[in-house]
């Protein structure tokens, strides 16, 4: 018989970089509140609530409300791997930014005519996307596609099965204390520190 366990919990993970390490693009400020302060309370929130969930499973607690409780999970667990993924898809000057090169840069020329014309529209996508949220570059490989989305919130509404090759966070924490209420600016500093090699990594292992 298979013991049980319970539901495991998350670990916040580490930086990929030091803390100043995007500056002067994204301040060593932004940078602290973001991930010690956000990205650590989603963290933190996430094991709370799988403590609260596995006391349900084990019928510990009695009075719950399960449609709160999976919808807050599911909001927190989102903002460790959404931002998990950010962290990663950016790089300290000198390493990012530049242009996509294999596959990835084979493939957005094709689809896009060419990297100035993919920029140029996934900017206007982070731009006009209302409140907070998400700019992503999913990989749809049912037609080999290379979508560009936006997420609302933490709540993922982009199509099932396209795993995210590129992310960009648009929530204010991740620009106000620098850029004020410029998101354009943000936004255009942001392409001086992608981590192609990681987004090109991330496609090739998904072809």
């Amino acid at each position: 018989m298979v013991e049980f366990k319970g539901l495991n919990k998350y670990e916040l993970p580490q930086l990929p970089y030091r803390i100043d390490g995007l500056e002067p693009h994204i301040n060593k400020d932004i940078v602290d509140v973001h991930y010690n302060g956000h990205h650590k309370g989603y963290v933190n929130t996430a094991n709370t609530l799988i403590d609260r969930l596995n006391g349900i499973i084990k019928e510990e607690v009695k009075s719950y409300d399960i449609h709160g409780v999976l919808r807050n999970l599911t909001f927190n667990i989102n903002g460790d791997k959404l931002h998990t993924l950010y962290w990663n898809n950016m790089a300290p000057e000198g390493k990012g930014g530049d242009k996509p090169g294999g596959k990835l840069g084979d493939m957005i020329e094709q689809q896009y005519g060419s990297y100035e014309k993919f920029r140029k529209i996934f900017t206007e996508a982070a731009n006009s996307n209302p409140g907070t949220g998400w700019a992503v570059l999913a990989y749809d490989k049912e037609n080999s596609n290379l979508n560009i989305m936006t997420v609302e919130n933490h709540f993922m509404n982009h199509l099932a099965e396209m795993p995210i090759v590129l992310i960009l966070d648009e929530f204010e924490h991740a620009y106000y204390l620098q850029y004020k209420n410029k998101r354009a600016d943000y936004v255009g500093a942001w392409w001086h520190i992608v981590n192609w090699d990681e987004a090109n990594k991330k496609l090739e292992r998904l072809l």
